[in-house]
């Protein structure tokens, strides 16, 4: 009997193997991405980016708007009740529950000894009458003394940066805090007169725990008032004002009446040059 079709077929297929074909292994899966894998970075990167940007513009805000605020011109006939740093005083007298006050009597630049005004802008800021809020120069010293001991030890500030800080800044050093200071030291010498200016710094800055004010320095440290201050005195307040709360003017460490002695020796000089 002659083969049928169905026949040669299963023949055929018994020659190639038999039966119906075994089914492919299937390929492995790459396994899924874990939670926080690399799916995870790129976002990670992006938020990253959008975070840096808002603080950048938030900060560049904060910075900026002090070329409008506060109204500086006020200050050439007002004189301020109080400044940033009473306050900062006043919240660090409240936090370690301390009953302190802000000790201040305000005196008009007339009424300040020349031996003051002399030993001060000789101490702090000797091209005051001459520079334009900034002394570059000194900015310049100042970082180079920094760089070589490793740490913030001198400012550099002019007597105006010093004022605007003493207005309107804390005392925390950082580069935003710089930048709001040179503004405003900025907007200071364009509105007020170097005289003034002095006045206002002299009657703000700090000379001991509370004591705000040449006034009151000079009643608390020597007993006498601002226009009674003889030249050694003037001198020795001059060299406590980068650390008013170690340093005393009444009982000065060797450091601070050495300091007090170079300032006087100044003084004398330019008194005797007639300048």
């Amino acid at each position: 009997m002659p083969p049928t079709p169905s026949t040669k077929k299963t023949s055929v297929q018994a020659r190639r193997g038999g039966g119906t074909r075994a089914p492919r292994p299937a390929r492995p899966r790459p396994a899924a991405s874990a939670p926080g894998g690399r799916a995870l970075l790129p976002r990670l990167a992006r938020a990253a980016g959008a975070l840096a940007v808002f603080l950048l513009l938030a900060g560049a805000v904060d910075v900026g708007r002090y070329f409008v605020w506060p109204d500086v011109t006020r200050l050439a006939a007002e004189n301020p009740e109080t400044t940033a740093f009473m306050r900062h005083r006043e919240a660090q007298w409240a936090r370690e529950g301390r009953q302190r006050r802000v000790v201040r009597n305000w005196t008009p630049l007339s009424r300040i000894s020349k031996n003051a005004i002399l030993a001060v802008t000789i101490a702090e800021d000797d091209k005051f009458w001459r520079h334009d809020g900034f002394d570059f120069e000194g900015m310049e010293q100042a970082l180079m003394a920094n760089i070589e001991k490793g740490r913030a030890a001198a400012g550099g500030s002019t007597i105006t940066q010093q004022l605007a800080k003493n207005l309107w800044l804390s005392p925390a050093k950082n580069p935003l805090r710089k930048f709001k200071e040179a503004i405003l030291a900025w907007r200071l010498e364009r509105a007020l007169s170097k005289k003034r200016i002095l006045e206002l710094y002299l009657n703000v800055a700090e000379w001991g725990d509370g004591i705000f004010g040449i006034e009151a320095a000079a009643r608390a440290h020597f007993g006498t008032t601002a226009a009674g201050l003889s030249a050694e005195q003037a001198a020795r307040l001059a060299a406590v004002l980068p650390s008013p709360l170690k340093w005393s003017p009444a009982q000065p460490s060797r450091g601070v009446a050495a300091r007090a002695r170079i300032i006087l020796g100044r003084m004398e000089r330019r008194a005797a040059h007639g300048g």
